[in-house]
This record gives C-alpha cells, sequence and structure tokens, in this order.
C-alpha cells in the first residue's frame, strides 16, 4: 500500500441516523461516498449501498494503480484518480424512498466525467428498482411528458448558448426518456406528484453546458402509463 502523501480512510457513522460518508485519498486517488439517513435506516437498502461503495473503491484503487504504473513505463505523468458518488433524498413517501445520485469520475484526460443516476426503495417489496421500472409503457410516458421537457429544454439551452441552441446538429434533437435520468418526486411526501428529467453533460448539450434538468407534474397520462400495481403510489400534480 502507498505510505507517502496517504491519508488515512475516514468513515462516519452518524450514531443513530444510519448516515454514512466516507472520504480517502492517496498519492493515487481521491474517493468520496455518501448516502443520507433516510437510506441507512432500512438494512437491506444499506448492505446494497456500503457495498456499492466497497466495489467502487477497489476499482478506483486497481485502476489508479494500474495507470500508475503504465505512466512510470511509458514516462508521462501521472494524473491522481477521482471518483466520487453521492446520494440524496429526493422523497420518503409511504411506499417509496427515492434517491438521486451525482456520481463523478476522472482518470486524467482532460475533464473528470459527471452523471446521474435515479433510485427507488419499494419499501412493499423490500426491493431496489430503477424508477423507469414502475413504468409499464415508456412510450407511454414519452408521450406524455416529452413534449414539455423538449420545450423546456429547448428554452433552457437557448438561454446558456444563445440562437446557436437552435442551430446546433448534434444536439438538435430532443433526448428519450431512455436517455434522461429519472427523478421521482412527491411536493407533500404522501404521493408521488412530480417527475425530474435530467440530461447529463453529451446528452443533449456539450459537455460545457452541463446537465439540463427539468421537473414536471404527473398527469393523469403519466399515471395510466404506471404498472397497476404501483397506481396507487402517485397522484396528479401541479
Amino acid at each position: 500500500m502507498r505510505q507517502i502523501g496517504m491519508l488515512a480512510m475516514v468513515t462516519a457513522i452518524l450514531a443513530g441516523a444510519g448516515m454514512a460518508n466516507a472520504a480517502e485519498k492517496t498519492a493515487d486517488y481521491s474517493f468520496e461516498y455518501r448516502y443520507p439517513a433516510q437510506a441507512g435506516q432500512i438494512p437491506a437498502l444499506r448492505a446494497w449501498l456500503e457495498a456499492d461503495k466497497t466495489r467502487l473503491r477497489t476499482q478506483t484503487a486497481r485502476d489508479a494503480a494500474e495507470a500508475r504504473v503504465d505512466a512510470r513505463k511509458d514516462g508521462f505523468p501521472f494524473r491522481q484518480y477521482d471518483t466520487q458518488k453521492i446520494w440524496k433524498l429526493v422523497t420518503d413517501t409511504p411506499r417509496f424512498l427515492s434517491l438521486s445520485g451525482d456520481v463523478y469520475s476522472y482518470t486524467g484526460g482532460a475533464h473528470g466525467t459527471p452523471g446521474s443516476v435515479g433510485m427507488l426503495w419499494d419499501k412493499a417489496a423490500r426491493q431496489r428498482i430503477a424508477p423507469k421500472q414502475v413504468f409499464a409503457s415508456l412510450p407511454a410516458v414519452q408521450a406524455a411528458l416529452g413534449p414539455a421537457f423538449c420545450t423546456r429544454l429547448k428554452a433552457e439551452r437557448r438561454r446558456r448558448v444563445g440562437a446557436v441552441a437552435d442551430k446546433d446538429g448534434l444536439f438538435s434533437k430532443c433526448p428519450t426518456l431512455k436517455e434522461l435520468t429519472v427523478l421521482l418526486g412527491s411536493s407533500g411526501g404522501r404521493r408521488i406528484n412530480r417527475i425530474g428529467l435530467i440530461a447529463d453533460p453529451y446528452v443533449a448539450g456539450s459537455y460545457a453546458e452541463g446537465a439540463y434538468e427539468v421537473t414536471l407534474p404527473v398527469t393523469p397520462a403519466v399515471i395510466k402509463a404506471v404498472k397497476p400495481a404501483y397506481r396507487g403510489a402517485f397522484a396528479v400534480g401541479r
């Protein structure tokens, strides 16, 4: 294990809250992983998050060590790797615990790679599912949310980059739901009544533009596209 310039692993478990923060910095890499208290209070979900943290840390350490060896062998500077995964609470309803994840990795290139992920914990089934799995028909959700999302996205791209947003052939097409991160939210904490849609860098615009996020209300058409087993957990939003 490399000793020079290494800070010891710091893992804080907040008593009674189940909140976990892990941060580590060595000469080869930096690593950070966090998740909220609500997730830590569910044993099965906490176990998955801890396993995910261990997997990411192990992979980062291995890849960074290999990159340092290659850099020395080929005679070019080694740049410290960086991995981050920060889970945040979106909402906690009687049926679902909804989380969003901000992810970032840097492996020595011109810049790092940011991204986003979504997760649901189904309290009734006691299992982790992807937000898109609550829908029986993605095409139906696309039809219900797509036009409003595309209108909002176009306006925001125009605000950020100007008229070029209407002429950029690479990003002239609005991304579909399959290309977006989906987050399920609630304004009152009882039922899911709004949906967040995130287009990560390079999905709807250049890296420099950053991510685009649009939040839309749940509509009757959206609820119709939800699997029957989950419909009771949804409500029309405003």
